[in-house]
């Protein structure tokens, strides 16, 4: 079984932690039960802009930054990677949609666990977004 650890720099509104667990549980259960180790870091834009600066050379806040890993822990889990995310980013952002911090929680985590699995939509042909796109329609309702 899947273990999804969230660590909270900062907090939303709404008690969202066991969503997020399952969400990722689900999406990850579409690939095989593995078990996997997944990393969750909820933070704000002054942090999330320090890593992306530091290990993207960006130096900008952004929503979410993925850092795949893949090492099997004494547990006999294998570290998928961690997925940070910028609560500041998801309030905004959920906002300009119109629908709930909650769910852009959900769309967020889900971008970043794809990332994880290897997609990559800044070198692929749409692959990464064509698959996201269905698996919100699947996994987010």
């Amino acid at each position: 079984m899947t273990r999804v650890h969230i660590s909270w720099q900062r907090r939303p509104t709404q008690p969202t932690a066991e969503r997020l667990r399952r969400l990722v549980r689900e999406l990850l259960s579409r690939y095989d039960d593995g078990p996997y180790e997944v990393h969750v870091l909820m933070t704000g834009d002054t942090q999330i802009r320090v890593l992306n600066s530091t290990y993207r050379e960006i130096d900008r806040a952004t929503d979410v930054l993925s850092f795949p890993d893949g090492d099997r822990l004494p547990s006999g889990r294998v570290l998928l990677g961690e997925v940070i995310i910028s609560i500041d980013a998801a309030k905004r952002q959920a906002d300009e949609a119109g629908h709930s911090e909650g769910r852009e929680l959900c769309e967020l985590l889900l971008h970043g666990v794809i990332h994880l699995l290897g997609y990559d939509h800044d070198v692929d042909s749409g692959e990464m977004n064509a698959l996201e796109l269905g698996l919100r329609e699947e996994l987010l309702r």
